[in-house]
């Protein structure tokens, strides 16, 4: 209800059809969501802040030692500082961007990530996936599923993940040189596991 009046007000001030005015103030509140805070990520730890973050943008994550998915951003579990170790992120429909990825630096136990209709995911996004050192040891499974802006310039920096054993692609109509990525990968990770469909 809120969201409708401030989309409605903005309509009204920047004299913009309704849809504009609603993409522009979703832009503007995707941004804020993903914006890094590194003073909140001393104060509480990477894994705190991180979790903050992906709850905020709408994905999911489960820790170490829990079978549940944590989604509900105020029910966030609480403890001592570094308790709750982010071990799979489900960022499932959700508006994480660029510029929220430097939540990631600190992570150090992430086994799986799953990016499915990721409207803001661009290549970017995975290269910047690819150079966090944490992540190139930890990761395992990762899927990237329906993210329009993908390309085969971002899959391909998947490469530097030397540990990973499964990797599924799926809708992601940036990919043109499919076969072409897929050895890439396969000749810089021998033993991953790699599913396609992307007719």
């Amino acid at each position: 209800m809120l969201i409708e009046c401030l989309t409605r007000q903005a309509c009204r001030v920047q004299k913009l059809p309704s849809c504009d005015a609603y993409r522009h103030l979703w832009g503007w509140l995707n941004a804020v969501f993903n914006k890094v805070d590194h003073e909140r990520i001393q104060a509480v730890g990477p894994d705190r802040a991180a979790s903050e973050w992906l709850l905020r943008c709408g994905a999911h994550v489960r820790y170490q030692g829990l079978d549940k998915w944590q989604q509900d951003y105020n029910g966030l579990p609480t403890g001592p500082l570094g308790k709750y170790k982010i071990q799979a992120i489900d960022a499932t429909e959700s508006c994480i961007m660029y510029r929220g990825f430097d939540h990631l630096d600190g992570l150090e136990h992430v086994e799986e990530i799953k990016f499915c209709k990721c409207a803001y995911l661009q290549d970017e996004c995975l290269q910047r996936l690819s150079e966090i050192e944490n992540l190139r040891r930890s990761l395992l499974r990762l899927w990237v599923v329906s993210c329009g802006n993908i390309t085969d310039k971002g899959v391909i920096a998947l490469h530097k993940l030397s540990n990973l054993e499964y990797l599924f692609l799926s809708d992601l109509p940036g990919i043109k040189e499919k076969e072409t990525t897929a050895e890439m990968l396969r000749k810089s990770i021998p033993s991953l596991v790699l599913e396609l469909d992307l007719e």
